[in-house]
């Protein structure tokens, strides 16, 4: 009669099916949020790896040089602006030093009208029919109003030269006070931001060698964890085969054929003691082996979302931080959008000075002319003041009044020249003025603020689309990152109640034990030979085989190797391999 109720036996096989499928279905579990949380955290690894590649491209070098076209336009249009105050305001004291001999030009012509008239009165009242003397009476009145129209249009052009020049200086006053100091500080503002710029590629660098390490700790980290959640797998084969022996064991309490054998009465306690204490030995270190390899996974599994944490702050400074800081590169497109406007400004306000220098020219050109038509009535006053010279000679002492009146004239008509020189003096002055805004306009690169808002807005599009693409890496980070972070935690945490495990399979181990208090038997019947050797047949482990072979070793002749060159072993699957 069987010692121990087959029924008991395989109460222990139903024992070790509930460990078994937990085990399996929480390290399945585990491997699942694993592998999804290493493909999620690999391809955020890949987008933040590729991003300084970009921020050091030569996309970024030629939209960082055209910036400092733009940065440097503004300098020189600030430098320039400065000048031209300087210009301008000496254009307008140069016009203005005109007034005082325009004004004596215009004494001096209506002086020489009222002479004129003096002298037809004069001339009327001392001579009869018969004297010649158009000269006094027509020539000098028709001189006079020649030179009185000639001045007028003369003081009539300086007026509007004056109007344009006072228009021009009060129109750059007001666009100076708008826009105080603001080339200066738009030149200061690009710099530092292209500086920001600069730091930010160079963070981006460091951040990206720093994700390049946690990457590669993280790939050593999931194979290390790969491994240790083959621990479950493992656990679960080895239950598998204590089930199965455990099994048979029942088979052979039950007087049923076992490997071709059918065991009596007698044999069966020395059967039941050999595989139970077999059985026992395999579950026991089967749970000793799961409790220290389960504590390494959940090490590993830790660790692993520790480094994805990491990977996640390092990758947020490559641009601004988590709570939306903008970046220097949407902070250097907003200024350069402004940067545009204020140079076309500028540009702007340039040309209207521009317009005013050259109609500063034309008139001085125009005055010219008239200063050439005073010349011409100074040389035909001087004639008529001869002509009356000889009149006057000829009336002798009557003619002395006329003589006088010829003398005036004559001085009139030289001041008028004098003053209208002196007026041309100070204008041509202001012409030399004029022409210096056209060229330093020239010299400083004039009319290119087209060329540079071209630049600027290429440069625009090319950090715009860099902008683009690190905002959606962040998007993504934000969005993917926090969930790579929860299935790596979740992972690990899904270990945790598996230790409870470990202890469930040393109490069914115990129960084992208890199924025989007989020792192992020394030398095995060949019936339980081979039944022992059929078991040692299911093994996928190395483990397993050592322990079996612990308590019943091999004999040599099968140990040593085959004549046919077969080594040891072959007759095991290929998952012996796998270990």
């Amino acid at each position: 009669m069987p010692t121990v109720d087959p029924a008991s036996v395989r109460q222990l096989v139903c024992n070790l099916a509930s460990p078994r499928q937990e085990i399996e279905t929480a390290f399945v579990a585990v491997g699942a949020r694993l592998t999804e949380g290493a493909a999620l955290l690999n391809t955020l690894s890949k987008v933040f790896e590729a991003l300084p590649g970009t921020l050091g491209g030569q996309d970024v070098e030629e939209a960082t040089a055209r910036l400092n076209s733009v940065a440097s336009r503004a300098e020189e249009l600030a430098a320039t602006f400065s000048q031209e105050k300087t210009d301008l305001a000496r254009l307008v004291d140069v016009v203005a030093a005109a007034n005082a001999p325009i004004s004596d030009l215009k004494r001096a012509v209506k002086m020489m009208g009222i002479v004129s008239v003096n002298a037809r009165v004069t001339a009327a009242g001392i001579v009869g029919d018969i004297d010649d003397f158009d000269v006094f009476t027509t020539d000098i009145a028709t001189l006079s109003d020649s030179a009185g129209k000639t001045i007028q249009d003369f003081a009539q052009v300086y007026r509007q030269l004056t109007t344009e020049v006072d228009r021009a200086a009060s129109q750059r006053a007001r666009f100076e006070t708008a826009h105080a100091q603001t080339l200066s500080h738009l030149g200061a503002s690009l710099a530092a931001t292209l500086e920001a710029l600069g730091a930010q590629r160079t963070t981006a660098l460091e951040s990206s060698a720093q994700t390049g390490r946690v990457s590669r700790q993280i790939v050593g980290r999931i194979g290390s964890a790969v491994m240790a959640l083959q621990v479950g797998d493992a656990t679960r084969q080895r239950i598998e085969h204590v089930e199965t022996s455990l099994s048979t064991l029942a088979d052979l309490l039950d007087g049923q054929e076992v490997s071709g054998h059918v065991f009596a009465e007698d044999d069966r306690p020395a059967a039941l003691a050999a595989i139970a204490n077999l059985q026992q030995t395999q579950l026991s270190q089967t749970a000793a082996s799961f409790a220290q390899e389960l504590e390494q996974a959940q090490a590993d599994l830790s660790a692993l979302a520790a480094d994805a944490g990491t990977i996640m702050d390092r990758s947020r400074d490559f641009g601004g931080d988590e709570r939306g800081k903008s970046s220097a590169i949407a902070s250097l497109s907003a200024q350069l959008r402004t940067a545009v406007t204020i140079l076309a400004d500028f540009e702007a306000e340039r040309a209207k000075l521009e317009i005013v220098a050259s109609a500063v020219q034309a008139t001085v050109r125009t005055l010219l002319e008239h200063v050439v038509a005073v010349q011409e009535i100074e040389a035909n006053m001087r004639l008529v003041s001869l002509n009356a010279a000889v009149r006057c000679a000829q009336l002798g002492p009557r003619g002395a009044s006329l003589t006088v009146i010829a003398t005036q004239l004559r001085e009139l008509t030289s001041e008028t020249v004098v003053a209208a020189e002196a007026a041309m003096a100070r204008l041509d002055q202001s012409s030399q003025l004029a022409g210096s805004f056209s060229a330093a306009a020239a010299g400083q690169g004039g009319g290119k603020v087209g060329e540079l808002e071209q630049q600027a807005t290429l440069a625009l599009d090319i950090l715009s689309r860099l902008d683009q693409h690190m905002a959606a890496a962040l998007v993504r980070l934000n969005k993917d990152g926090p969930k790579v972070i929860r299935l790596l935690q979740d992972a690990a945490s899904g270990l945790a109640g598996q230790s409870s495990m470990a202890e469930l399979l040393d109490d069914i181990a115990l129960a084992i034990a208890a199924l025989t208090r007989d020792d192992v038997p020394e030398t095995p019947s060949d019936g339980l030979i081979e039944v022992l050797a059929s078991l040692r047949k299911h093994y996928t482990m190395e483990a397993e085989r050592q322990a079996h072979d612990r308590l019943f070793p091999r004999p040599a002749s099968v140990v040593q190797q085959p004549a046919n060159g077969t080594a040891p072993g072959d007759d095991l699957d290929l998952a012996d391999f796998m270990l």
